[in-house]
C-alpha cells in the first residue's frame, strides 16, 4: 500500500532570533508548521534553534542570517527556504529597529537611514522579492508589522519609527490592493501586536543603544503591554485561519485598550521591575 505525503505549511520570519518573531516561530512550530528563522547574528540565530528544537513537533526549523536591507541576502534567504521547505506560504516582515528616544533634529541622519532602511525599506525590499517568488507558486500570503504610529500617533521619541511605520501600514494596504486588482492569488495582511514588553523598547537600533523610558510611559507600557508569547499566539492563529487579502489581525484593539485603562486601578502590573525585558 503506497502512503501519501502530507504536505506542512512553511513560514520564513524575519527579524525572528528574539522576541516576538522567535514567539510566532514557537507557536508555528506547536502548529506543524515548517519555520525558516532569519536575523543579522548568527549567534542569536543558533540559541534560537535550540529553543524551537525544544518543542515536540513533526515541522523543521530551519536558520538563515540575512539583513533585510540588502537585496543580495533577501534572495539568498528565500532561494534556502525554497530549497529546505519548497514553497513559501507565508512570509512575514518581522524584522524592525526602534529609535533613540530624541527629537527628530537631535538624531544623527545615519540613526535616521537606519530606522527607515530597516522598518520601511526592509519591508518593502522582502515584500518585492517573495510576491515574485508567491506568483510564480500562485499563492502565499504576506504579513507585515504595524507599530506606534500606524494609527497617526504621535510621541517625542518616536517620531522616525513611527513615520516608518505609519508609512508600513500605507504600502501594506497599497500592495494588498494591487495583489486584489492583478489576481495574484497572493493575499497580503497587517498584523497589529500592540505594545510588547522586550527590550526592544528600551534598546535602540538594535545595537543595545540604551532608550531611558520616563515614569509617565512606563506606567502607560504597564496598563497596555503584554509579553510577546501571549501576543504571538494569537496573531499566528489569525494566520493560519486568515483567507482574507488585506485582512488586519489586532492584538491591542481599542477596546480592549479602554477596558484595561478603565480597569488599571484594580489590575496593577510592574514589567520593569520582573527583569523578564530580554524575552
Amino acid at each position: 500500500m503506497s502512503t501519501r505525503r502530507i504536505y506542512m505549511k512553511s513560514v520564513v520570519i524575519t527579524g525572528s532570533a528574539r522576541g516576538l518573531g522567535l514567539e510566532m516561530a514557537k507557536v508555528f512550530r506547536r502548529n506543524g508548521v515548517n519555520v525558516v528563522i532569519s536575523d543579522l547574528n548568527e549567534e542569536n540565530l543558533k540559541k534560537a534553534v535550540e529553543k524551537l528544537e525544544e518543542i515536540q513537533s513533526d515541522s523543521k526549523i530551519y536558520s538563515c542570517v540575512c539583513n533585510v536591507t540588502n537585496v543580495d541576502n533577501v534572495k539568498n534567504l528565500i532561494s534556502y527556504a525554497k530549497e529546505n521547505v519548497g514553497k513559501i506560504d507565508i512570509w512575514i516582515n518581522n524584522a524592525g529597529v526602534n529609535q533613540p528616544e530624541k527629537a527628530i533634529w537631535e538624531l544623527d541622519i545615519k540613526d535616521i537611514n537606519t530606522v527607515i532602511d530597516v522598518d520601511l525599506k526592509g519591508t518593502i525590499i522582502c515584500s518585492n522579492l517573495v510576491m515574485q517568488e508567491m506568483i510564480e507558486n500562485k499563492g502565499g500570503a504576506i504579513y507585515n508589522i504595524e507599530g506606534y504610529g500606524s494609527n497617526d500617533a504621535t510621541m517625542l521619541g518616536l517620531s522616525i519609527y513611527g513615520t516608518s511605520k505609519r508609512a508600513v501600514t500605507y504600502f501594506t494596504e497599497a500592495l494588498a490592493k494591487e495583489c486584489e486588482t492583478k489576481n495574484t492569488g497572493v493575499i497580503v495582511g497587517k498584523l497589529s501586536p500592540g505594545i510588547m514588553i522586550t527590550d526592544f523598547i528600551t534598546n535602540a537600533l538594535g545595537n543595545g543603544e540604551k532608550i531611558n523610558l520616563s515614569e509617565k510611559t512606563k506606567k502607560v507600557y504597564n496598563i497596555l503591554g503584554d509579553y510577546p508569547d501571549v501576543v504571538a499566539e494569537f496573531l499566528v492563529k489569525g494566520m493560519l485561519k486568515n483567507t482574507k487579502n488585506n485582512a488586519k489581525i489586532e492584538w491591542l484593539t481599542n477596546a480592549k485598550a479602554s477596558f484595561r485603562f478603565m480597569t488599571a486601578a484594580f489590575n496593577k502590573r510592574d514589567f520593569f521591575n520582573t527583569k523578564k525585558l530580554d524575552k
